[in-house]
């Protein structure tokens, strides 16, 4: 399957089925898929990002982050179509599992 950049509505349809139920929502901003994780501390924080980095490494899909003690800001965006993808929604979703996961 060709990977394609997501339309205006299948972003929207997309982006309100990943966040329904969820306290802390993922946005858009810069055009990338983005949240903003808490945890209680840095060991938290850094068991949380070492389960995403395996899974991104397994899937070859890897997201831009910046972590700082106990926050993690991720953006997803699939570089080779210059936009989101179904394979962004697929990797937050996994992230917020994770997330789940270790808290």
């Amino acid at each position: 399957m060709k990977l394609q950049k997501l339309t205006s509505n299948e972003l929207e349809e997309s982006l309100a089925n990943l966040n329904r139920e969820k306290p802390v929502s993922w946005y858009l901003e810069d055009e990338k898929l983005t949240k903003v994780f808490k945890f209680t501390d840095f060991n938290l924080a850094f068991g949380f990002m070492t389960m995403c980095a395996i899974y991104a490494e397994k899937v070859n899909h890897h997201p831009e982050w910046f972590n700082v003690y106990d926050t993690v800001k991720i953006q997803l965006t699939t570089h080779h179509v210059s936009g989101i993808t179904y394979k962004d929604f697929e990797l937050a979703d996994k992230m917020d599992s994770f997330e789940r996961t270790v808290k």
